[in-house]
């Protein structure tokens, strides 16, 4: 049983032996004040699930007290019950809960109605108290199962590279057709463990170092996704991928990162388009402030999968069919929102999957009015 600390303030030692004994038990400690100062002092040792105030107290009031509570951080979420002696008039019933009161208990209290009233509130506070302790034993495990993605990631990638470069030299050493096929098979292999590492880095960078670090240099998105669909053309030569372009597609990016997001939808678009019809890249410049790509498929996505499409683990399982960790929408969020723009899907039953990005151009947007500018300040007479 998770004990819990009462509060009871108030200037007439009687007042506090009585209702002492009243909330004193085996998982309750119960802590008293004399005086509002008394009462601030143990506040700032003890964390109390309920404060029990007399409203009528010499030098500082409940009311006043209260409302110091409330303007500490520390101690504005504990509840606090006023105990009066008073009239039951309208005004101080408005002033107590504008203090931060959540009830009223008038003199003579009665004892059923106290131990019933303060119970609730010690609940309330023992149940707040797993949750914290729940979501810290959590964000810890999962913390520890991020850097042991890390290091594992980091590890891997040494012997991996000791395979794929033995794959190679048997690729081009060996004239043996089957082990040729075999070496051809290892690396096939080794390039999508390859991938794969790299997009566990990818998630550590995210979850742990603040987000996905990008390095900007000027870049022409038209020329980066030009190669990255010759290499997908490449991978799935029995399906066609369309490509328009219009306006200007230059920005200052991360061209690396960029050519990972546009590799991701593209192969996306042809491992979970159904049919075989084209998929459409379609890239558009002609805003001042922003380039926008589309990647379009035919075919559906589950609405049950819809509101965790971008998810870690969870965005690689469209219409059923799993591949790799389900990582790739992931990242490849993290990389736009990197770059200060958006990501999101558009996905109707008889229309096509729609992956829309924009992107501001950042730094690399000259106007020839700043082109002009900057000369006339670089004017020596």
């Amino acid at each position: 049983m998770i004990r819990v600390k009462c509060l009871l303030v108030d200037d007439l030692a009687e007042n506090l032996v009585a209702m002492s004994a009243l909330l004193r038990r085996d998982d309750v400690t119960v802590l008293e004040a004399r005086s509002g100062t008394e009462a601030l002092n143990l506040l700032l040792e003890h964390d109390v699930a309920l404060a029990l105030i007399d409203v009528q107290m010499p030098d500082m009031d409940g009311f006043e007290l209260a409302e110091l509570m409330r303007g500490s951080e520390r101690t504005r979420h504990v509840p606090i019950i006023f105990a009066t002696a008073g009239d039951r008039d309208h005004y101080r019933l408005f002033k107590g809960y504008e203090s931060g009161a959540v009830d009223f208990l008038y003199k003579p209290i009665d004892p059923h109605i106290l131990r019933n009233k303060a119970d609730v509130f010690f609940q309330l506070h023992r149940q707040r108290q797993q949750l914290m302790r729940e979501l810290q034993d959590r964000t810890e495990t999962l913390h520890l199962n991020e850097m042991f993605a890390a290091v594992l990631g980091h590890d891997l990638r040494t012997p991996l590279s000791a395979l794929v470069t033995g794959a190679q030299l048997l690729q081009h050493q060996s004239t043996d057709e089957a082990v040729q096929r075999i070496a051809a098979r290892m690396l096939s292999s080794g390039k999508r463990m390859t991938r794969m590492i790299e997009d566990l880095l990818d998630l550590t960078r995210a979850r742990l170092a603040g987000g996905i670090p990008i390095t900007r240099a000027p870049t022409d998105l038209g020329t980066l996704v030009a190669k990255v669909v010759q290499e997908q053309q490449a991978n799935h030569p029995e399906r066609q991928i369309e490509v328009t372009q219009c306006g200007d597609l230059t920005g200052e990016w991360d061209p690396e990162r960029l050519a990972q997001v546009a590799s991701n939808l593209i192969g996306n678009a042809l491992v979970h388009g159904e049919g075989t019809a084209a998929v459409r890249v379609r890239l558009d410049g002609t805003a001042a402030d922003a380039v926008s790509l589309s990647v379009a498929n035919p075919g559906t996505i589950d609405p049950a999968v819809m509101p965790h499409l971008f998810d870690p683990f969870r965005g690689g399982d469209r219409n059923g069919r799993q591949r790799g960790l389900g990582l790739g929408l992931y990242i490849a969020q993290q990389v736009i929102h990197a770059h200060e723009g958006t990501i999101d899907v558009r996905s109707t039953r008889g229309e096509d999957v729609v992956f829309s990005v924009k992107i501001p151009r950042g730094a690399f947007e000259i106007t020839e009015e700043t082109e002009r500018t900057d000369f006339n300040n670089g004017e020596t007479g």
